[in-house]
This record gives C-alpha cells, structure tokens and sequence, in this order.
C-alpha cells in the first residue's frame, strides 16, 4: 500500500521544484493545479457555476476561463474567492480522493510513495487524508519579493494574495518535515533527499 503525502506550501514557495525533485526520487506526483484546471474546462459542472456567478466575460474566444483575469477579480474580494473555492475545490478534493483509493489498492498501485502536490491542503481540509504532510517554506519577505517579480503585481496586490492562504508559519507548525526553500536548489535538494529517506523507511 503507497504512503500518502501531502506536499504543500505558500505560494510562489518552489513547492512545483520540490515535487519534481520528489518524482526524480520514485515518487508518483498529483498536482492539485492540473486537476484545478481539469475541472473548470468548458460546460464542465464547475465552469457552468463560475460563469453564473462572474459572467461570460472572463471566457477566452475558445470558450475557456482566463485565468489570469479570474484571478485578479477573486483575489480583490474575498467573498468571490470563497464562493469560487466552494465551487471548485469539492471537484479538485473528489479527483485527489480517487487518486489516493487507487494508490491503496494493491493491484492497482506499483507506487510505493504518492505525494499531492497542493496549496491548500489545510485550507480544503484535506490533511486528514494524508499520511505525513511536508511543508515546504520562505518567509513572507522573500514570498512577496518572488510574487512580485513572477506576477508583476503591486506589493499590495501580492499580499492580498499571500493573505487568501493560512499562514506559513502555521503550516510549518503543523507539519511532519519542513524544507526550508529559502537558499540554494542544492540546499533545497539535500533536504528533499533526507525527507525521501525517511519515508520510504517508513514504508
């Protein structure tokens, strides 16, 4: 049976490296942003209720949200981001749930370690689901430093989105290993690899 393990952290936080370096290792990868993406294709359940709730217009001319456009008008109200997490986040929880049942099955699973790769792990509630959960954290400096540069936001716009998620240091508290992503990649590296170790010991 695989050992399930929750990847999470803030964002712009490098958890997309570290799962890589993760899938380098052996393990099998879910990533909540592509199921995120999966289930707001066009006339799926989700896609239907977002564009009742925000309208035609933040559909691109093949009929598929603009993400970009979504984000910008969730992040500025909290209320329209809450009901677009109600929306959306029950479909991403059900695709992860599948993922896990299947990686318990024997049969099915050549996995020994299946890690999901998800921001909102606390939020969504979802780390009852996960064996051990790895956290992966920067200060919020370096965070709003990063978003700025990667989404070309405002200091105040990259807050409000670093302030839409629990906070790091709360995650960190709360996990069973921490990797702190602040130095180099190879720092990074060395300690996803000692995280490896004792999973698969743990297997």
């Amino acid at each position: 049976m695989a050992l399930i393990v929750g990847l999470t952290g803030g964002i712009v936080g490098g958890k997309s490296t570290v799962a890589l370096m993760f899938k380098d290792l052996g393990a099998k990868i879910v990533d909540a942003d592509k199921l995120g993406h999966s289930v707001i294709l066009p006339h799926r359940p989700a896609w239907e209720r977002i564009t009742r709730l925000l309208g035609k217009d933040i559909l691109r001319n093949d009929l598929t949200i603009d993400r970009k456009q979504l984000s910008k008008i969730v992040f500025t109200n909290q209320t329209l981001l809450n009901k677009l997490n109600e929306i959306t986040h029950p479909e991403i929880i059900k695709l992860i749930k599948k993922e896990i049942n299947l990686a318990k099955n024997k049969t099915h699973s050549q996995e020994k370690i299946l890690i999901i790769d998800a921001a909102l792990i606390y939020e969504a509630k979802i780390d009852r689901l996960m064996d051990k959960i790895v956290v992966v954290y920067i200060d919020e400096d370096e965070q709003i430093k990063r978003l700025i540069k990667r989404n070309n936001l405002s200091k105040d716009e990259a807050l409000q989105r670093i302030k839409s998620q629990m906070p790091m240091k709360e995650k960190a508290e709360t996990a069973d290993y921490v990797i702190d992503n602040s130095s180099s990649l190879d720092e990074t590296k060395k300690q996803v690899e000692k995280i490896w170790q004792s999973l698969v010991s743990q297997n």
